[in-house]
């Protein structure tokens, strides 16, 4: 039966571009009260269950409602106190600034057959699309609701995502109503209690650089992002560089110096270097253990994800994490590249890879390598552990003239457009040799590599792999004497200070997050004047906390770092590794980890363990394991003990911070 359907988008780009294509260009616009948001109708055969109806298609613009306290809990911070907010009411109401748009929403579903909700699909988007279904609902009890699924913007897949609809998932819309709950609760709380605690101490904790009245600002996400950079600054200036001894045995062979490594690498004491370096000496003779020659292979990269996205666009283009996903978010909307936001690294067997590869034939950078990869040279992309069921790995959907694009919009497009043509390539391939010998009871050894075929490296200029020494012949069994052995000293370097890709790197691991909200989190410490940065390896700053004791030595050595032309043309500049910034904690950042530290307690705030349980359980919400109310309450209990932990050793976070912040890094009096 005929009838009328609502579609509701996430936004007005993305509603905008599913009418177009759903309407075959064809539609009419009406503007609403809210001024980014229009009506955009047309009619659609939506197949054999819906048939040809009469659409409607609108936005929202993102959240529709905010949680609250009631007005008591709203405006004295200290009364009722803190502590009260674990168990005060949360009210669900439409946001103010919203309420044009839901009230466009319960109009247009009166005399509709269905509502089809269009927001993104992944938790967030699922919420939303609770939200638009709870108004429209408002406006008809009758009203069938279904979802589009969809990843990317493109025309055939929208088609598909209409003719197909499906169920809600209320266990996301669950899951993320738990969050925001926890996240408001636990978030005035501890913001309200470090605030009216830390702002008698005066100077600096009482007001902050522009005058106001400073307030300490608490989350469950953005005090473990701090702790990361704070404790790996605290590694940096405590590091002792420690003194470390080794062998190194080179001969001469057919014109090439060949450099043996010792196996053992480094010892720390002198003595018994000397004493094996002197069992070498008097050897005189070598003898070769071991050679082997084989194929190698540098593997092309895995399928895109938003983590990655953000990691490479910090050290290769220029481009801190919040801006690699804000431009991002704009070639999404723009349909040129698929959904941004996505923890998968392997690719369906549905996707018609071959398909988007040959579409980016036209470009003058990267065609000719493209059709290189059509005409027989494409090969099935690796396959990752990694699959949120809700969208595919980021790549490109459309060519795009560049011309059309912005220059950080162009950064992104060819970094994501390479990274897929990469993925669909061959690895590079090599040959390698190695030689092992004996020599005075020790082993060292050597290798090289040639590299045979660059393959994906030819469209990818964001990985190397160059050919080392060519090593000459050796024979096993056979017996030289090395043209030179001798006993070199070093000495161990700190690591560095915490890189973005670094610091999204341990927020991944710990569970610090989502790949869709990592950036904010790290703009947040920033925006708190918790941490300031620098590019890397800068100097200088004026608000450097001290080192305190207790951290370094040899167990700090090493630090993180590394990552992973020709045919498929040059990049566009970006700087290499010259955009890459690295955080420096404020005095004031260092202080409040601080303290939570010295408090002694099995679970510390500035640690990822509680945000990372509670995220878990978002996940058991997700997948039926657990229910909203045993979530809320288990949750809610841990940082009720934390609380009361903190309550009781008050003393210890104010003296860290008349330490760092009020004394100038003095020691406390």
């Amino acid at each position: 039966m005929p009838g009328k359907i609502l579609c509701v988008a996430e936004k007005n780009s993305i509603s905008k571009a599913v009418a177009e294509h759903l309407s075959g260009g064809h539609y009419n616009t009406a503007n609403t009260r809210n001024q980014y948001i229009k009506n955009y109708t047309f009619t659609f055969d939506f197949g054999a269950a819906w048939g040809n109806c009469e659409v409607v298609m609108t936005a929202v613009s993102g959240h529709l409602t905010e949680a609250k306290f009631d007005n008591e809990y709203e405006g004295d911070w200290e009364y009722p106190p803190p502590e009260s907010l674990f168990n005060a009411p949360v009210r669900i109401k439409v946001d103010q600034e919203k309420q044009a748009i839901a009230d466009n929403i319960k109009q247009h579903a009166r005399g509709a057959r269905a509502l089809f909700i269009w927001t993104d699909c992944d938790r967030e988007g699922e919420h939303i699309g609770g939200e638009v279904r709870t108004e429209a609902l408002k406006g008809n009890q009758q009203l069938v609701v279904k979802r589009a699924r969809f990843s990317n913007i493109e025309r055939a897949h929208v088609l598909q995502a209409a003719r197909n609809p499906i169920d809600l998932d209320d266990r996301q819309v669950s899951a993320v109503a738990t969050r925001i709950e926890l996240d408001l609760r636990i978030g005035y709380i501890f913001t309200r209690y470090l605030t009216i605690n830390l702002r008698p101490l005066g100077g600096i904790m009482a007001t902050n650089e522009t005058g106001d009245r400073r307030v300490i600002s608490y989350g469950s996400c953005q005090f473990p992002t701090l702790g990361f950079v704070v404790d790996r600054y605290f590694r940096v200036r405590n590091f002792v560089p420690e003194t470390f001894w080794s062998i190194k045995v080179t001969h001469s062979r057919d014109e090439i110096d060949v450099v043996f490594n010792w196996k053992r690498v480094r010892l720390f004491d002198r003595a018994v270097v000397v004493i094996l370096f002197e069992r070498c000496i008097a050897a005189k003779i070598a003898k070769v253990t071991k050679v082997q020659e084989k194929p190698t292979s540098k593997w092309k990269p895995l399928p895109l994800t938003t983590v990655e996205l953000q990691k490479m666009a910090s050290r290769f283009l220029q481009m801190n994490s919040s801006e690699a996903m804000a431009v991002a978010e704009g070639l999404y909307n723009r349909g040129y590249i698929s959904y941004p936001r996505t923890e998968t690294d392997r690719f369906d067997k549905g996707i018609n890879l071959r398909a988007l590869v040959e579409k980016q034939v036209p470009d003058n950078r990267w065609g000719r390598y493209a059709q290189g990869l059509i005409n027989g040279g494409f090969n099935t992309p690796r396959q990752g552990r990694n699959d949120d069921k809700a969208h595919p790995p980021i790549h490109p959907v459309a060519w795009v003239d560049p011309n059309q694009l912005n220059a950080e919009e162009k950064r992104i497009y060819e970094f994501i457009t390479r990274r897929f043509l990469a993925c669909c390539s061959e690895d590079a391939k090599g040959h390698a040799s190695d030689v092992e010998i004996e020599y005075g009871g020790e082993t060292f050894g050597a290798h090289g590599v040639v590299v045979l075929e660059r393959n994906y490296l030819d469209v990818y200029p964001y990985e190397n792999w160059n050919n080392s020494t060519t090593l000459p012949k050796f024979t096993l069994g056979e017996t030289f004497e090395p043209t030179e052995a001798l006993m070199t000293e070093g000495h161990t370097t700190a690591p560095g200070y915490l890189t973005e890709p670094d610091l999204l790197a341990l927020m991944d691991a710990n569970g610090i997050g989502t790949d869709a909200t990592m950036a904010e989190h790290i703009k947040m410490i920033k925006t708190r004047s918790y941490v300031y940065t620098r590019p890397k390896g800068g100097r200088g700053g004026n608000n450097n906390p001290p080192a305190r004791g207790g951290r370094g030595g040899r167990a700090a050595r090493g630090g993180r770092g590394g990552g992973r032309g020709g045919r498929g043309g040059a990049a566009a500049p970006a700087g290499g590794g010259g955009g890459v910034e690295e955080f420096i904690p404020s005095t004031l950042g260092v202080a409040l980890v601080d303290g939570y530290d010295r408090m002694g307690f099995e679970i510390s705030l500035s640690k990822p363990f509680l945000r990372k349980e509670m995220e878990l359980r978002m996940k058991d919400i997700c997948e039926g394991r657990k229910t909203r109310e045993e979530v809320l309450r288990e949750s809610l209990r841990q940082y009720k003990q934390v609380f009361e932990q903190s309550r009781e050793r008050l003393d210890v976070l104010k003296a860290s911070c008349r330490r760092y912040v009020l004394n100038n890094g003095g020691a406390v009096p």
